[in-house]
């Protein structure tokens, strides 16, 4: 059993754990350890993170299990104005994996989207992530292929990902 609830400014700490366990296990094949050090000062400092539920860019969501929190998620809707749920960031740590726990956080962003009027979800995911897969299982599909400029000379090489709902 798992729960998704509402993160606020006083979860900060607690996301940016999780991004800090997980990211080096996601990226640390695909990454260097600069970029990555660089890419988790950028998307999870504190000032970043404040920013970004303060001004609600993004609502970030706690996902836990029966003891503990287990993961985070970051999402967007109403994405460039369409009928669209933009999925920013979901991390769930290492030793939940392989427990149906993602495709169940996947089942209630979709009905999030619903409940707000989204069509469709939306992801980036780095073009060397294994986690590519798990997202074509679930029906999503490349849409296109983006690098993106993050600053130091560094890119985001990623695809875009979709799925109606």
């Amino acid at each position: 059993m798992i729960t998704i609830t509402e993160a606020s400014i006083e979860d900060i700490t607690k996301i940016q754990e999780i991004a800090n366990i997980t990211w080096p296990i996601t990226y640390g094949e695909i990454l260097t350890k600069e970029q990555l050090d660089y890419m988790l000062d950028l998307i999870y400092s504190d000032q970043a993170l404040s920013k970004q539920i303060k001004n609600k860019e993004q609502l970030f969501y706690l996902i836990s299990d029966s003891e503990s929190i287990i993961g985070f998620i970051g999402i967007e809707h109403n994405y460039k104005n369409e009928a669209i749920t933009k999925i920013h960031k979901i991390y769930l740590l290492p030793e939940t994996q392989g427990k149906g726990y993602g495709k169940i956080v996947f089942e209630e962003i979709g009905k999030m989207a619903l409940e707000n009027n989204s069509n469709e979800l939306l992801l980036n995911v780095n073009r060397f992530n294994t986690a590519l897969n798990f997202y074509k299982k679930l029906g999503f599909e490349i849409k296109e292929t983006v690098d993106i400029e993050i600053g130091n000379g560094y890119l985001m090489e990623d695809y875009v990902m979709g799925k109606n709902i």
